[in-house]
């Protein structure tokens, strides 16, 4: 039963399907947690703004 096993394993890491589905997977996961953290980012942005815009806010009281 065990040779078997074996048999079967040393098959399906021999298979190029399981590889790229494996592959495929991984991508997709690794796709979603960007996708994830840059709507993280944004949210950040809109609550705190950015440099840029805080540049801008004292130059436009400096001016005045």
């Amino acid at each position: 039963m065990e040779a078997k096993k074996k048999l079967e394993v040393k098959k399906l890491l021999n298979d190029k399907k399981f590889w790229f589905a494996s592959f495929l997977i991984a991508w997709a996961a690794a796709l979603q947690g960007h996708m994830m953290w840059l709507k993280r980012q944004d949210s950040f942005k809109q609550k705190f703004g950015t440099l840029e815009d805080q540049q801008d806010k004292e130059g436009l009281t400096d001016n005045q």
